[in-house]
This record gives structure tokens, C-alpha cells and sequence, in this order.
């Protein structure tokens, strides 16, 4: 697996060892060791399975503590956009992002560590989004932030139809 630091440091680019051949495909998409040799030392309590049609737009949302959690992001079908805000308060890249597409082609993956808010735009058909997370989903800690906040300024991908959220991802609030 190839470990890259991006933009902001704390958010990790994760391109697994893919052995391909007539049959199909076969990757190791976690290993705790090897995880922890590339300095994420988290243990993943939970996994989390979405199917999204094109233009679904999830996000921007995180769990106050004590009920935070580390991700760990990857689409099994499909392509999302997928993005990571930093929020913690005194972070010299606060209200800064990172966005990628990560797909079932690429097979790239996504570290967030506690501390960013998340989201994703589907951009194909279809997606199946498939995420590993630290600690159990808490609805009284759960917070978000509206996708289209414009401090932040997320280039979000533009898309031949309107984004459908959810009406809580309406109604969230900016970050500042």
C-alpha cells in the first residue's frame, strides 16, 4: 500500500497493492500493522455501507466528541467526489479541504481523522461507499455544516442535474 500525505497533512491518501488478472481483482483495503507502520494508529469499531444515485450530495458532517471518529473511505462501486474539511479550531488549516475522486477504478481510499467534517457528491450512475469508523454513530453528537458554505469554497463537480441532499443537509449552518 502506498501512504501519501496530501494538502493537509493530517488527511491520508491510501492506494492499496491491486493484483489483477483474467479473473478479476483482489486488494487488501486494511491491515491494522500496516496502517499503524504509516502512522494511523486508530482501531475501526464500525463499518458503514451507502448506495447514492448521481447528484446525491452527503455531507458536510462529523460527531462532536466524545463521540468522534477517525473514517476510513472507499468506493466499492461508482465514483464519488469526496471531501474533508478541517475544523479543528486551532489548526493552521482551518476551514481548509481536501477533495478527490475516489472510485471503484481507482480504488483509492481516504483517511479523515477526528476533527474534519466529510462528504461526497456521487458523479457516476451509481455509488456503493463503503467506510470504516472509530467510534459508534451518536445522533446527539452528530453536527454538520452546509455543503455550499462560501469561506470554505468547495469546488464542488459540476453536474448535468441539480445535487440532491437530504433536508438536514439543507438546513446546516457555515462554519464560522
Amino acid at each position: 500500500m502506498k501512504f501519501t500525505r496530501l494538502e493537509i497533512p493530517d488527511i491520508i491518501l491510501i492506494e492499496p497493492k491491486v493484483f489483477e488478472d483474467p479473473r478479476g481483482f483482489f486488494f487488501e483495503f486494511y491491515n491494522e500493522k500496516v496502517f499503524s507502520q504509516n502512522g494511523i494508529h486508530v482501531k475501526f469499531i464500525q463499518d458503514n455501507y451507502s448506495r447514492s444515485s448521481k447528484g446525491v450530495l452527503r455531507g458536510l458532517h462529523w460527531q462532536a466528541e466524545p463521540t468522534a471518529q477517525d473514517k476510513l473511505v472507499r468506493v466499492a462501486k461508482g465514483e464519488v467526489f469526496d471531501v474533508a474539511v478541517d475544523i479543528r479550531k486551532n489548526s493552521p488549516t482551518f476551514g481548509s479541504y481536501v477533495g478527490i475522486y475516489l472510485s471503484e477504478t481507482n480504488k483509492k481510499m481516504l483517511f479523515v481523522p477526528k476533527g474534519f467534517a466529510h462528504g461526497y457528491c456521487v458523479v457516476s450512475a451509481v455509488a456503493e461507499f463503503f467506510y470504516k469508523v472509530s467510534n459508534f454513530y451518536s445522533p446527539v453528537d452528530e453536527r454538520g455544516i452546509i455543503w455550499n458554505d462560501p469561506t470554505i469554497h468547495i469546488e464542488w463537480p459540476k453536474l448535468d442535474m441539480d445535487y440532491i441532499l437530504s433536508e438536514r443537509d439543507k438546513k446546516y449552518s457555515p462554519l464560522k
